[in-house]
């Protein structure tokens, strides 16, 4: 596109995955956090609280993402993106205040309610937004923000900890910096970042789409002239209309139009896309990075530093899916990404049976989250972005949402019994077969959706 605006397209698209950024800032933060707020609250010894603790903010995440479609749908997409950053805000301070491991819970809760909204809003604003040729490179930086959340969070656990000796105890431990203000210091550090995207929330556009959808014509031709000049803007303006008005009932959309027989098929495909982007087994890497590497004979503080390691591979990997998915397509990233996985998974699981320690064992956790970075993690948010129409794309995109944290926060709450039932071999045993079972799945089912108009793969996928 000559005309393309490209500092505009990409500074609202930027600010949109900032949700995405404060998403990877949030949901792993705990995970550094953790040696030393369960000694602070006294649940050390207890995997059910462990687990709660860990899964109280994927709960709220069920929540945001259960309210996020109907109200973006209701009230814009702008005004709940707004929302979430203040509930990013408000949690990242509450939670290192508190003393009382339920208001801990709580505050975190709150933070879970603005990941839900973010993860279901941030790709779905920017791929209404997005021109159909750097769509998918647009929807990722949902995906490289989310990842640069999760580095930030990293490397911010690894420089606000201080040094633990190896000879040091639980007690010792707890007494210190770390065990008392450390772990406070990792959650409020979020608060930047968190009051920078609600500022400038404030100067984005609301999505042209949604604006014809509720009748607003003239701002919503503006806006996209604003993005790729008149004759881009008379072209999307047609080609959305024809799709609203295929559908007279298109205001009223809601979950029983999305239930109906008519998007049984492509419904289907978002919730196994969804959940198995969760059930690969990845995500588990992230949130209990401290099991995992302890596991393969390293210190806490060398978990620290192990952690840092695998997030810059999460980077990396993640910029390279930046320049492969518009080049590449969808569908055979997703192949690549559940075969490798499960055999990724096999090979750790065997070492962990052969109580295989040391460097060898970091090469194959990088190895798993880079085939991940490249693959399932952004290309997960650009299908669920693309595939649905657009009267049924808010509604549809948060129930995917939904069914993702129903996925990740089970994944999340049984690792800790699943682990101590079957060990790490066992567990990562369970992860290939799930990745082999999805790599069969998407050879069936998965659509190539790259270089297409949303307009068009609707008509593709919604008979």
């Amino acid at each position: 596109m000559k005309n393309l605006n490209k500092r505009f397209v990409y500074f609202i698209c930027m600010v949109s995955a900032m949700g995405g950024l404060l998403f990877g800032y949030d949901w792993v933060v705990i995970g550094g956090a953790k040696p030393f707020y369960e000694l602070f609250f006294g649940i050390s010894d207890s995997p059910l609280m462990q687990g709660v603790a860990m899964t109280t903010a994927l709960i709220g995440c069920l929540v945001g993402a259960m309210i996020a479609g109907a109200m973006a749908d209701k009230y814009g997409r702008k005004p709940l993106l707004i929302i979430a950053a203040i509930l990013f805000t408000v949690s990242a301070v509450a939670t290192g205040v508190f003393d009382d491991f339920t208001l801990f819970n709580i505050a975190r809760f709150v933070g879970g309610i603005g990941i839900g909204i973010a993860s279901a809003l941030s790709p779905m604003y920017i791929a209404e937004i997005s021109p159909s040729a750097i769509r998918g490179k647009l929807v990722s930086l949902n995906q490289m923000t989310i990842v640069l959340g999760i580095l930030g969070a990293q490397i911010a656990n690894w420089l606000i900890a201080e040094d633990v000796p190896s000879s040091f105890g639980s007690a010792e431990i707890l007494s210190s910096w770390n065990g008392q203000m450390g772990w406070r210091w990792m959650f409020w550090a979020e608060a930047v970042p968190a009051s920078l995207f609600l500022l400038l929330a404030f100067f984005i556009p609301e999505s042209p789409r949604w604006q014809v959808l509720r009748g607003y014509q003239s701002q919503a031709q503006a806006t996209l002239t604003h993005i790729g000049g008149e004759e881009y803007a008379h072209a999307e303006m047609e080609s959305i209309r024809q799709s609203v008005n295929a559908d007279a009932s298109a205001e009223k959309a809601g979950l029983k139009t999305l239930f109906s027989r008519k998007y049984a098929t492509v419904l289907t495909l978002g919730i196994i896309i969804a959940v198995f982007q969760q059930w690969c087994g990845t995500n588990v890497i992230f949130n209990y990075a401290q099991e995992i590497f302890s596991a393969a004979g390293y210190s806490v503080g060398d978990v620290l530093f192990n952690i840092v390691v695998t997030g810059v591979a999460n980077v990396i990997f993640t910029i390279v899916a930046l320049f492969t998915i518009d080049r590449w397509g969808r569908r055979s990233l997703m192949l690549f990404g559940a075969g490798s996985l499960s055999v990724i998974y096999l090979i750790l699981g065997t070492c962990y049976h052969f109580h295989v320690t040391g460097f060898g064992m970091v090469i194959l956790v990088v190895l798993a989250i880079s085939a991940y970075a490249m693959t399932l993690g952004p290309v997960t948010w650009v299908l669920l972005a693309e595939i649905f129409p657009n009267r049924v794309r808010g509604i549809a995109m948060a129930t995917c949402t939904f069914a993702l944290w129903v996925g990740s926060c089970t994944l999340t709450f049984f690792f800790p019994p699943m682990n101590a039932a079957l060990g790490s071999s066992g567990s990562f045993w369970i992860y290939s077969a799930i990745c082999c079972a999805g790599f069969l799945y998407f050879l069936r089912r998965c659509p190539e959706t790259k270089g297409k108009s949303l307009e068009e793969l609707e008509k593709q996928l919604v008979k």
